[in-house]
């Protein structure tokens, strides 16, 4: 676009940041180049390219160079000199503001505007056009969408640099510098792929290699080899837009009637139902202090009060808005979900499902989201019991318990089926999911024990608060991260970090860099195999008589699979982990929002849910072979089975004196 089109806050903001001196040079700020060169030698690197500068960088990027060499430099800076003396200070701004990168396949400040803030360049304010700028020093590191706070203090020194340079007063920075950053994040049209959220992941991760490299990922040409396979991406991107619109219509329906007993168990009587249905309408209609919070909370209230209105306007108007409260509707009372696959073996990554359409949702709830596991996070704390010496057969009373807590009060955790004082052993508290039986193992084992089991086996980003309820999933945690600790356990107790990228060459095929595991995390021993394999055993009986048999009776799965359902309170999230020996697939279902719930206790179950979406995916995927059916793990009888026969052949050759 011209630079008559771009706003002067924007040039101004661009300009007192990254080179407050560019209308005085001829392309290369030597006094600010002398003193880069001094901080860099006192070890304080420091960049000291103008404007100019990184245009040159960006248009010529293979006769530059990205090494970190005097002699990229020296191109650099003459590259910059002859730009200057060719073209108008103004040529070369436009030229700059129309070729740099902002991340997301954004290239250009038109498209930037659109991208993060859905208007044109024209229309941007002092503070959003600040944000961009600011975005330039490092397209990862300051990503208003991946890193918020890092954005908005960047985004202020930007005011602040501005105010030095004499482009603001200090009044409207003191205005600006408190306000929230408000984007309006709307990926344009882009090529995205079988696998769009996997590949911004990847896309993130390798933008930020490539900085500290030298490379430019849009620019340099590089060929990125990842570990998804696409015919396991087809059949659970599949998978997941199958089953969640099926369970879309359940959750319609539910809430579009008044009366709350259930209309079926059976999933395909939903869809002829949602026909004679205002979806939702229910839940709209009984709720409205949830959905006036919702109305406060979006960027629509937060504009129209900027704009002067009183917040009690602002309701009001947008409540009387027929197609703000209709999208409005549509956001909240979507369904989501989450699915990923990683080979065990080695940590690969071979399926990622961030949700159900990327074009009008790019929120990853495979990475991004961090949601309370419930019931999935019982093995660790069977698992840390095991660990401590404790026999699958043991038995504890199955009622109910008063757990005292540091503070005084009593936790008292219930089951949804109560049948009274009784007896159970371990085994048979996780395939029946006991919370009563649970809650005793981690106040005999340990808070600690338990999160420190948890971080080892892959549980390693997220904060796990160690209080006694974290024995039923209370702490969130990402898909991502379940998937991986469980991945551990099928290894039988040894860690491999999921990896997405194998390998990346130039556009010559050149190797540039491989990203083999480093030996240490490939062979990290986090549990001991026998304790692994007597969890897998108790994993396995969940699937064939316990809360995840619907992978048996619905799906038909009968390879060798074991596995953990998970359902949080109110029902608002659905959780299943499926292993196998080459494969472990985990599923998270439920609504952005977590104050919108799955009406239902059935469907709002991980057992309903989360569980059809993984056992869909697998059964497809078993079927079609992309996966082995008859591969196997080892079990505790046969590893039993196997030391007896070991034991009498050494008794053997002692006896004949074959040693």
């Amino acid at each position: 676009m011209a630079l008559d089109g771009v706003p002067a806050h924007v040039v101004d903001a661009l300009i007192a940041t990254e080179d407050h001196r560019f209308w005085q040079h001829a392309g290369v700020d030597w006094r600010r180049s002398l003193a880069a060169v001094v901080y860099t030698v006192g070890g304080d690197r420091q960049g000291g390219s103008t404007i100019t500068q990184q245009l040159a960088r960006n248009v010529f990027p293979e006769e530059i160079g990205r090494s970190l060499t005097a002699t990229r430099k020296i191109k650099e800076m003459i590259t910059a000199i002859k730009l200057e003396r060719r073209y108008s200070k103004r040529e070369i701004l436009e030229s700059y503001l129309n070729t740099v990168s902002f991340h997301y396949n954004a290239f250009g400040i038109e498209m930037a505007a659109r991208t993060y803030y859905s208007k044109p360049a024209r229309e941007l304010t002092v503070a959003e056009g600040a944000t961009l700028v600011g975005l330039l020093k490092g397209t990862r590191a300051y990503n208003p969408v991946s890193n918020p706070q890092r954005a908005l203090e960047r985004r202020n020194l930007v005011l602040a640099q501005m105010v030095k340079h004499g482009k603001l007063g200090p009044s409207a920075y003191d205005k600006l510098s408190r306000r929230p950053l408000r984007l309006r994040f709307v990926r344009q049209d882009l090529e995205i792929g079988p696998a769009p959220h996997f590949s911004d992941v990847v896309r993130r991760w390798l933008i930020g290699w490539g900085e500290l490299l030298g490379y430019d990922l849009y620019a340099d040409g590089l060929v990125v080899q990842s570990t998804l396979d696409v015919r396991l991406q087809r059949l659970a991107t599949q998978a997941l837009e199958r089953r969640l619109e099926a369970l879309q219509a359940v959750a319609d329906v539910e809430w579009g009637r008044a009366s709350a007993k259930l209309l079926s168990t059976r999933m395909d009587a939903y869809p002829q139902a949602r026909r004679k249905v205002d979806p939702f309408a229910h839940f709209w209609a009984t709720r409205s202090d949830l959905v006036d919070a919702f109305i406060r909370e979006s960027p629509e209230f937060a504009s129209l009060v900027d704009e002067g209105s009183s917040k009690d306007d602002a309701l009001a108007q947008l409540r009387a808005d027929a197609a703000f409260m209709t999208a409005l509707r549509e956001r909240k009372t979507r369904l989501e979900a989450g699915l990923v696959a990683l080979d065990p073996r080695n940590g690969h990554v071979r399926a990622w499902v961030g949700g159900r359409d990327f074009a009008t949702g790019s929120f990853d709830h495979v990475q991004q989201a961090r949601r309370q596991p419930g019931s999935t996070f019982k093995p660790f704390v069977y698992g840390a019991a095991l660990e401590a010496g404790m026999d699958p057969q043991r038995e504890l009373r199955d009622g109910p318990v008063a757990i005292r807590l540091p503070n005084g009060t009593v936790w008292r955790p219930s089951d949804a089926n109560e049948n009274g004082d009784g007896w159970s052993t371990l085994e048979d508290g996780l395939v029946h999911s006991r919370n009563s039986i649970t809650a005793q193992l981690i106040e005999a084992v340990g808070t600690r024990e338990v999160v420190g089991f948890a971080q080892r086996l892959g549980v390693r980003e997220s904060k796990l608060e160690a209080v006694p309820s974290l024995a039923l999933g209370t702490s969130p945690v990402t898909l991502l991260e379940m998937a991986s600790a469980y991945a551990s356990i099928a290894a039988l107790g040894e860690y491999r970090a999921p990896v997405l990228v194998t390998r990346v060459t130039d556009a010559s095929g050149r190797v540039v860099a491989e990203f083999a595991p480093p030996a240490a995390t490939t062979h990290e021993r986090v549990l001991e195999s026998d304790v692994a394999i007597q969890l897998i055993d108790m994993l396995r009986a969940v699937v064939d008589r316990g809360t995840a048999r619907g992978i048996r009776d619905a799906h038909g799965i009968d390879a060798d699979v074991a596995g953990k359902t998970g359902t949080t309170q109110h029902n608002a999230d659905g959780w299943f982990v499926l292993m196998h020996p080459h494969l472990v697939s985990g599923s998270w279902v439920g609504f952005d929002d977590p104050r919108v719930t799955l009406r239902s206790d059935h469907w709002g179950q991980g057992a309903h849910n989360a569980l059809h979406v993984v056992g869909d995916f697998m059964q497809r995927a078993l079927a079609a072979r992309a996966i082995d059916p008859q591969a196997a793990f080892p079990s505790r009888a046969g590893r039993a089975v196997e030391a007896a026969i070991q034991n009498a052949g050494e008794a053997i050759r002692r006896w004949f004196g074959w040693d």
